[in-house]
């Protein structure tokens, strides 16, 4: 007769992850990296949010092997959409949105943030749709960032009809166990393979 084993089952944190999937971006090369962002905003145009009129994007942050967001830009350009870039205040841990246009300035903070000096403020209620930055995102829509809260907030102050779109350079997770109430869901994720909807 088989006897029952004691499985254990080990359920990682949100800070395990944001390890695990830091320690994956540090270990992609430059070459893989361009070819998958490209990849990446390939699969973008595939997504049903063309018709809208202020996109706000993230400038990637070099340092962090995040998802190269300039083929993104360029292609919003091509369609001549409103671009809305932020700067982040650590005092606060709020955004702060601008318009990006021709003369818009744009240098590196204390954090290797890439973000605009100078621009036209604009309300978080006329964006359409945002370009969210993450390290990881499961089946459901969570998505694990660097863990400051800053595009939880931000997103809080969006409309309710925002689309809310991820950018990962991996697969989806099955689950995360540690999730908060304030944690505001994807509507999708954009992999170099595929598109997630939520």
């Amino acid at each position: 007769m088989n006897g029952w084993r004691n499985i254990s089952i080990k359920i990682m944190t949100k800070k395990e992850y944001r390890d695990k999937y830091k320690q994956l971006r540090r270990e992609i090369q430059s070459e893989d990296l361009e070819n998958q962002s490209v990849a990446i905003a390939n699969n973008v145009m595939s997504l049903p949010i063309w018709n809208k009129d202020y996109f706000h994007v993230f400038l990637p942050i070099e340092s962090q092997n995040e998802v190269n967001t300039e083929t993104i830009l360029h292609l919003l350009m091509g369609k001549n959409k409103h671009i809305v870039i932020s700067k982040s205040d650590f005092d606060t841990m709020k955004m702060h949105n601008y318009l990006l246009e021709d003369d818009t300035v744009i240098r590196k903070n204390d954090y290797g943030i890439p973000e605009p000096i100078n621009g036209r403020a604009i309300d978080s209620l006329l964006i359409d749709v945002v370009v969210v930055p993450l390290l990881a995102f499961d089946l459901n829509g969570h998505r694990i960032g660097y863990g400051k809260g800053f595009y939880d907030r931000f997103l809080s102050t969006c409309r309710a009809d925002v689309v809310k779109i991820g950018l990962s350079f991996f697969e989806a997770e099955e689950s995360f166990s540690d999730i908060h109430t304030a944690d505001i869901l994807l509507n999708y994720c954009v992999t170099p393979k595929k598109v997630y909807r939520f």
